[in-house]
């Protein structure tokens, strides 16, 4: 016998046929995976050009990158935290499977919104948790409120909030979070704050979850801002009294990150001005598709706070999301995400669509889906 079913990714499926189909000379607008279309900082590909001389490149784990995480917290949140206090990681998913790991016992009930990232879901039934999903619609702004954690009856364990979020871009202002933070003090639950998309937002700043519940474990990622995902590198902040407890999973689980990664992302922090152009072509190309996605009949969408994504209801041209992806890609080289790797239950009439690409490939997108769902109408 063995492990636990993992459920796949859907959005790979399209991925694999998108590639087979650029392979094959077709021009493909890939906007079904989550990453950002330009590469790391030049500034710290260099340091890490710099850094492949340099270096031996072993198990090793950067002070000062740890020290400058520090700074950028006290910079962008007013929150003093020490360094011992952040613990490097091989990307956020390392960061939260260790948490998992750690806060948890087999068996315990982890809180998620619905629709969420995925790998929340796949990863806690891997390690023999139950996810406890609670439905966070359009008509709630796909936010969780205090209310509905209240609800849930035993109190979970734990519960993973990520603001802004995969795949709807919604995040929590202030006095939400807070009001969140207090039933999970009150009801002893463990609050994880995913934090990958902080600093894409399109107006207010995001909350950082040490603002309102100093004793949040925060989870962060150079995947997303700072343009890193293929250098597999992430961090968490963690309560003191916990940093020994989740050192020891993540050096047993991973050892340490990529060395060559955590000199380059020591540059890339200071890059604010290289990583704020990148941001402002997703706030050009989000308003782009805002104005235009509802002159082609796709109207079911909230506009999101942050991240880099529209979660597109697409419920009256199917109930198979899936298949409708494999059919856009197969037809037009338009790559879209399946709402069924969010949502379970609603997520076969949604898709979700990136626009961490060129504003052109919006552009031509647009064009292309424009052609097609007047076919598909006729």
């Amino acid at each position: 016998m063995g492990g636990p079913e993992i459920v796949p990714f859907y959005a790979g499926h399209v991925a694999k046929r998108a590639f087979a189909l650029a392979r094959a000379g077709r021009d493909i607008i890939p906007m079904h995976f989550g990453q950002p279309s330009v590469g790391a900082p030049p500034a710290a590909i260099a340091e890490a050009h710099r850094m492949l001389d340099a270096d031996t490149l072993g198990y090793w784990e950067s002070t000062a990158l740890r020290e400058r995480l520090a700074r950028h917290y006290q910079e962008t949140y007013g929150i003093a935290v020490p360094a011992e206090r952040i613990l490097l990681t091989m990307g956020a998913s390392a960061a939260l499977t260790a948490a998992f790991v750690a806060l948890f016992r087999p068996g315990d009930r982890i809180a998620l919104v619905r629709p969420g990232y995925p790998a929340y879901r796949n990863t806690l039934n891997a390690l023999g948790l139950q996810p406890v999903e609670i439905d966070c619609g359009a008509d709630q702004g796909f936010r969780l409120s205090p209310e509905a954690l209240e609800d849930v009856k035993p109190a979970p364990a734990g519960l993973v909030l990520a603001g802004p979020a995969n795949p709807t871009g919604a995040m929590y202002d202030r006095q939400q979070l807070a009001a969140i933070a207090e039933v999970c003090a009150r009801r002893g639950i463990r609050l994880i704050s995913d934090e990958i998309y902080h600093g894409i937002t399109y107006g207010k700043r995001a909350v950082c979850a040490l603002e309102v519940a100093p004793d949040a474990l925060v989870v962060n990622s150079f995947s997303k801002l700072y343009r890193m995902p293929g250098w597999r590198l992430g961090w968490m902040v963690v309560p003191q009294h916990l940093v020994a407890r989740l050192d020891a999973c993540l050096i047993n689980m991973f050892l340490t990150p990529p060395a060559l990664a955590q000199h380059a992302a020591l540059v890339a922090l200071d890059e604010k001005q290289e990583l704020q152009r990148s941001v402002e072509i997703y706030a050009r190309n989000r308003e782009r598709l805002i104005t235009r996605l509802p002159e082609l009949g796709l109207e079911g969408f909230s506009a999101p706070d942050g991240a880099f994504y529209l979660y597109v209801d697409v419920g009256h041209l199917t109930r198979d999301s899936l298949a409708f992806c494999m059919q856009l890609v197969e037809e037009t080289g338009v790559s879209l995400a399946p709402g069924i790797d969010f949502d379970p239950v609603r997520g076969q009439r949604f898709v979700r669509l990136s626009f961490a690409v060129t504003t052109d490939e919006v552009e031509r997108a647009l064009e292309r889906l424009q052609e097609w769902l007047r076919k598909r109408r006729s």
